[in-house]
């Protein structure tokens, strides 16, 4: 007797085929970027086993005179190890910085698809490499500094690939929601990083490294057998990235006609609005003409492009500096060990996944991207503070602060990273042009990626005066980053001021004719 048909395989049959093509558009660039950011996790987790208080492990097998860094890894066995750890972290993120300018101009140009296998192929190599020197028995500082730049090189391979194959298969809408759940994979990244990295961080930290590498380059490989750069590849409908627009008060264009809203055969995932009849059709489709690329000038001159760009760099200046200190930070304040200060740091990630989300709903429901960052940020300033001096009051406290600081943080961080560029990437002057989209993206990253090499460096300078003049950094910084939106959080709320003035002026027409009628 046969079987019936698998349920998973009925609905499959059942969508139709944009809307599966779109579906493992959206899966393959949300695992390609998860597997980025577990692949730069591991050196947050692992430098608390660099340089461990060997005191705690007992006497010193070797007699030597001092009894505290007898176990720790040359050469971060010296005082000096906070700034090497700076270092470290400062060579990935100046070289990320730097290649991500670059990066989007590649993108533009090569095809994605070999673009972004091949970029994750070489981070899963790199990444390896780190882990290598621990089997290698390797204590030269240039060496893990060296694979440090050439790592944080590669992986500005990720992020225009995978904006602008998302941007080639979905068009324009509401995308504060879908764009906050698609970005989680920043979090979920770094969270799986954190698990994955503390599992042998004890024990042999050099499979902290290889083990992600692995991981990264096996989804680089299903990415280049599997993935579509364009709808027309395939013989689907391209999106409708351009309707009726109308600037919004902050620069950021919006549809009159929302693409979602428009009746379509194709399913929950067809975004772009438009109808699927002629898919059926038997004659292959003709190749769209290949759309110009924008200039890096034409794309700064974007409304909005510049602001965002400079309130990203401090926003992921607060992030990256928890995203690499927060471990050692909880080791050397709450006194946890290695691991169990790895897994309590994936809690400020769980925030995020939630910020983004609440983030990119409350956008969607008001219209108002900077005014959502701007009170996001304003609402972390305090909380940072709060953490750091109530945040070790117990495991309770610490984890609901941890939380709480990850959604305020990492909220802004991850709507204009993903809806805002994708808002701006989409203006009306470019006509859906998805290329534009990948320069646009590259250079709000870019920016931001300034920050984020800023702060790592900055928190291994300051850290030996103490861990409260981080905090104090921080709280400057998502200042800054707030008031650098100001001009615009002032033109939405003016936006607002005009459109209910407009529906005051309506109400008092409709009344006034209502009367003249009787």
């Amino acid at each position: 007797m046969r079987a019936a048909l698998a349920p998973g395989v009925r609905l499959l049959r059942a969508l139709p085929r944009d809307s599966r093509y779109r579906g493992l558009t959206l899966v393959l660039t949300f695992l390609s970027y998860t597997s980025y950011h577990l692949s730069r996790k591991p050196i947050s987790i692992v430098k608390s086993q660099l340089h461990p208080n060997c005191s705690t492990l007992g006497p010193n097998p070797h007699n030597d005179s001092n009894s505290t860094t007898w176990c720790s890894w040359a050469p971060f066995d010296g005082d000096n190890y906070k700034e090497l750890f700076g270092a470290l972290d400062n060579a990935f993120l100046v070289a990320y910085a730097i290649g991500m300018f670059i990066s989007g101009i590649f993108g533009e140009r090569l095809p994605l698809r070999y673009y972004l296998s091949g970029g994750m192929v070489l981070s899963g190599l790199f990444t390896s490499l780190f882990g290598l020197g621990y089997f290698w028995d390797i204590h030269v500082l240039w060496y893990f500094i060296i694979v440090q730049v050439c790592n944080g090189l590669v992986q500005t391979t990720g992020w225009p690939a995978v904006v602008a194959c998302v941007g080639n298969w979905f068009g324009k809408g509401k995308r504060g929601l879908i764009m906050g759940i698609w970005n989680s994979h920043t979090s979920v990244g770094n969270i799986l990083g954190s698990l994955i990295a503390g599992a042998w961080v004890s024990s042999a930290w050099g499979l902290s490294f290889v083990v992600p590498g692995i991981i990264i380059t096996t989804v680089g490989i299903i990415c280049f057998f599997f993935l579509v750069e364009y709808p027309e590849d395939v013989d689907c409908s391209p999106p409708l990235h351009h309707t009726v627009y109308d600037e919004d008060p902050g620069g950021v264009t919006t549809s009159e006609k929302d693409p979602e809203a428009v009746t379509s055969n194709e399913g929950p995932l067809s975004l772009s609005g438009q109808s699927s009849v002629d898919h059926h059709s038997n004659s292959p489709k003709e190749p769209a003409e290949e759309p110009e690329a924008i200039s890096f000038l034409g794309a700064l001159r974007i409304p909005g492009v510049v602001e965002f760009s400079l309130c990203l760099l401090f926003a992921k200046l607060v992030s990256y500096t928890f995203l690499y200190w927060l471990p050692l930070y909880i080791v050397n304040v709450a006194h946890f060990g290695a691991k169990e200060a790895g897994d309590l740091s994936t809690l400020f990630d769980v925030g995020g996944i939630l910020g983004g989300i609440l983030a990119g709903l409350i956008s969607d429901y008001t219209g108002g991207r900077a005014t959502t960052c701007c009170v996001m940020l304003v609402v972390a300033a305090p909380m940072l503070f709060l953490y750091n001096h109530v945040g070790q009051n117990g495991i309770g406290t610490s984890i609901a602060m941890l939380i709480i600081c990850g959604a305020l943080v990492n909220g802004p961080y991850a709507l204009i990273t993903t809806a805002v560029s994708a808002d701006l990437g989409t203006h009306e002057s470019l006509k859906g042009n998805a290329k534009a989209l990948s320069t646009v993206t590259a250079i709000i990253d870019g920016t931001g990626s300034v920050g984020a090499a800023l702060g790592p460096l900055l928190a291994g300078l300051i850290s030996p005066t103490g861990w409260n003049n981080v905090f104090y950094m921080l709280i400057a910084a998502d200042v800054l980053a707030c008031l650098l939106l100001a001009r615009v959080v002032v033109k939405e709320a003016r936006g607002w001021c005009g459109h209910m003035a407009r529906q005051r002026g309506s109400s008092v027409q409709l009344t006034e004719s209502v009367m003249d009628g009787k």
